[in-house]
């Protein structure tokens, strides 16, 4: 028997090889994404700037490539920048990807996740879908809309007219958010909300709804600090803002209750026989249509989702789209000879016109390839541990795809920071959501289905203004003096409104 004297300094070594060969699980070591260096609590957040986009692309060169892995305090956040990693997301291991992050906030300020665009995937979302595609973003929707944008539109010649008569400077960038929220409004409520002194309070309550969706609340990245967030103001901020939309959505469905009861419920809330959004899901609702329960809270969710979709994003192409022109006088001579060659002095433009225009939408295209309105797209989140491109990915991380630096990959894009629409009419990339080096509307199950609406709204206005009249900055300023830089929010507008001169063209 050995002495205990002998068995006392190897006794821990016992006790840890027993323990490792018999009580421990055997772990895999998971091959993680290249990460930057973190700090504790916070994670990665101190590195990233008021233009998200800009940071995680700075990252990603120093210390990722095409998939990075951050942590956005305790969110690890998975980062795409490449093409081939963005189709292995949203097409190869689509399922894998079509879940969309729980929010805190996005629960209290987007009806508590029933809007299209956060909801969970699964039937609800399906349904929902399907119920906008069908009755608001289809074709034949569309062109059902067409009188309402060629009435919007006839009103924004007409105050350009005027302004130019004064030698006033147009503010297209305001003319942009007033016409698409009156489009939108139109064809979603049935009226429009930007006249008068409750004009004034609905754009006020929609610029901090944009401003505070789009805003970072601590919270939902690192609980610990939810009491900055109150200390701010910004958590009184969300709920004062949540309430304020629910009483509008609120109002206008009752509005509408009210108008069919007294009419027999006959007419459309869109004056005359027009029907509008509001219309179809009370009738979807009236008579079970569907297979989901389109109870008061989805009919808004729905409305909401309408509305939030279709105004600020279109108004932000419209605005970098004019804003690339006025920079550009060679490609602005070049479309506007191409709009008034195709129209040959026709007043009215129509679908078929446009259709001709195929310089107009190479403009527009590579305008949303150097500006997506939202740079980083709508965030998903991994359903289940996945391989990606020999990646281990954890459930629950979530996904920032980098749309704007996929679309200016030097590998991909020749002089990629530079504004040439020619580079398009050779070239059959498009951004209906098949080719990942350009998706300034994601793609797959969870890629905008609003494509269609958007790009008819922002060609039939842009024909238009092209078509009559001439442009240039005020006060004799040079193209190499307008101001490119943006502004931080939801989507990404121009830091400096955008002011111009228009001299009315004789027809």
């Amino acid at each position: 028997m050995f002495p205990l004297v002998y068995v006392l300094p190897v006794l821990p070594l016992l006790l840890f090889l027993v323990k490792s060969l018999y009580f421990n699980q055997p772990t895999t070591k998971k091959d993680l994404p290249p990460s930057p260096p973190k700090l504790p609590v916070i994670g990665n957040l101190h590195q990233i700037g008021p233009l998200l986009h800009h940071s995680l692309h700075s990252l990603s060169q120093k210390h990722g490539g095409p998939l990075m892995l951050i942590h956005l305090g305790s969110v690890p956040t998975l980062v795409v920048s490449s093409a081939d990693a963005a189709r292995e997301i949203m097409k190869t291991q689509d399922l894998m990807f079509a879940n969309r992050p729980d929010v805190k906030m996005w629960r209290r300020l987007l009806c508590d996740l029933k809007e299209v665009s956060v909801a969970p995937y699964g039937e609800y979302w399906r349904q929902a879908k399907s119920v906008m595609i069908l009755h608001l973003l289809c074709k034949k929707k569309i062109e059902a809309q067409r009188e309402v944008r060629e009435e919007e539109i006839a009103l924004i010649v007409e105050k350009i007219k005027k302004l130019s008569c004064k030698s006033q400077a147009v503010d297209l960038s305001d003319l942009f958010v007033t016409f698409t929220n009156d489009v939108v409004c139109r064809v979603t409520f049935g009226r429009k909300y930007s006249e008068g002194e409750s004009g004034k309070k609905f754009r006020k309550m929609l610029g901090e709804f944009f401003e505070v969706l789009g805003g970072l609340n601590l919270e939902d990245f690192v609980p610990q600090l939810a009491w900055v967030d109150r200390l701010r103001g910004f958590s009184a901020k969300v709920e004062r803002v949540a309430r304020e939309i629910d009483g509008f959505l609120d109002g206008v469905v009752e509005e509408r209750l009210r108008s069919k009861s007294t009419t027999g419920g006959g007419g459309g809330g869109g004056g005359g026989d027009r029907e509008d959004f509001v219309d179809i899901l009370l009738k979807i609702q009236k008579d079970d249509m569907i297979g989901v329960t389109l109870d008061r809270l989805v009919i808004k969710a729905l409305l909401l989702d309408a509305y939030t979709a279709g105004t600020d994003t279109t108004a932000t192409v419209l605005e970098w789209a004019f804003t690339e022109l006025i920079k550009h006088p060679r490609v602005l001579k070049k479309v506007q000879d191409e709009v008034r060659t195709v129209l040959k002095g026709k007043q009215q433009i129509n679908q078929d016109d446009i259709d001709n225009m195929k310089y107009l939408k190479v403009v527009l295209k590579e305008t949303l390839r150097l500006h997506p309105p939202i740079p980083t797209l709508v965030p998903r989140v991994a359903r289940q541990d996945v391989k990606v491109m020999g990646y281990d990915v954890e459930k629950g991380t979530r996904i920032i795809i980098n749309a704007w630096a996929i679309a200016r990959d030097p590998k991909v894009w020749h002089d990629p920071n530079e504004f040439r629409p020619e580079r398009f009419l050779d070239c059959t990339i498009d951004f209906k959501g098949h080719d990942f080096d350009l998706i300034p509307f994601g793609a797959g199950r969870r890629g905008c289905p609003g494509i269609a609406f958007a790009m008819t709204t922002n060609e039939s206005l842009l024909a238009n203004l092209l078509h009559r009249f001439d442009w240039e900055l005020p006060d004799g300023g040079k193209e190499d003096d307008l101001n490119m830089n943006e502004q931080p929010g939801l989507t990404i507008r121009k830091k400096i409104p955008l002011l111009v001169v228009a001299t009315p063209l004789s027809l």
